[in-house]
């Protein structure tokens, strides 16, 4: 900083401005690391947290919006997000948000088909057969483990829930990423 101050004339404030490993710097919501000899980009984990909370907002089941409304929302949120943070290299951890995501919203859609004559119905609409529909339109478990469950995956699965509306955090960052 003796160098930076005296020499250049430049003034650096001390709060902000650090010296330290590069993998502990956090810089706009990037870090840094070291890769066979080459310095690359990455998504510091406090901006990990930071959407992960922005989501969670987003797929609330008791926020009282509309399915197109929040796939609207959701839409923004990730085009947004991906273009800021692009340059780094997250294909890992947008596989998992994913899932995470995903996970959310089939438990937003069971919250929505409240009764066990609509979940029965919705079930047999997205391809269950209708003994297993109704078995499951009948279980008592909550909606965050219902959401995980093999028959909701199977009625709810990724193409269904991109014909809804939504946006895949991985598949927006590989049209718009050449990496």
């Amino acid at each position: 900083m003796p160098y930076i101050e005296g020499k250049l004339f430049l003034k650096v404030n001390r709060e902000k401005t650090t010296v330290d490993y590069i993998g502990k710097v956090k810089f706009l919501g990037f870090t840094f690391y070291r890769y066979k000899g080459v310095t690359r980009v990455r998504i510091h984990p406090k901006t990990v947290i930071k959407m992960k909370d922005r989501i969670r907002e987003l797929t609330a089941r008791s926020n009282g919006w509309g399915n197109e409304y929040r796939a609207m929302k959701l839409k923004q949120y990730i085009t947004g997000w991906v273009n800021y943070f692009k340059l780094a290299d997250m294909k890992g951890l947008l596989k998992e948000i994913d899932e995470w995501m995903r996970r959310r919203i089939r438990a937003v859609y069971w919250k929505q088909w409240k009764k066990i004559k609509t979940r029965f119905k919705m079930l047999k609409h997205f391809g269950i057969d209708e003994e297993e529909a109704w078995k499951f339109a009948n279980t008592r478990k909550g909606y965050w483990r219902t959401s995980n469950s093999p028959i909701l995956k199977r009625s709810l699965d990724n193409q269904t829930i991109g014909s809804l509306g939504y946006i895949s955090f991985l598949d927006y960052y590989q049209r718009v990423c050449v990496n």
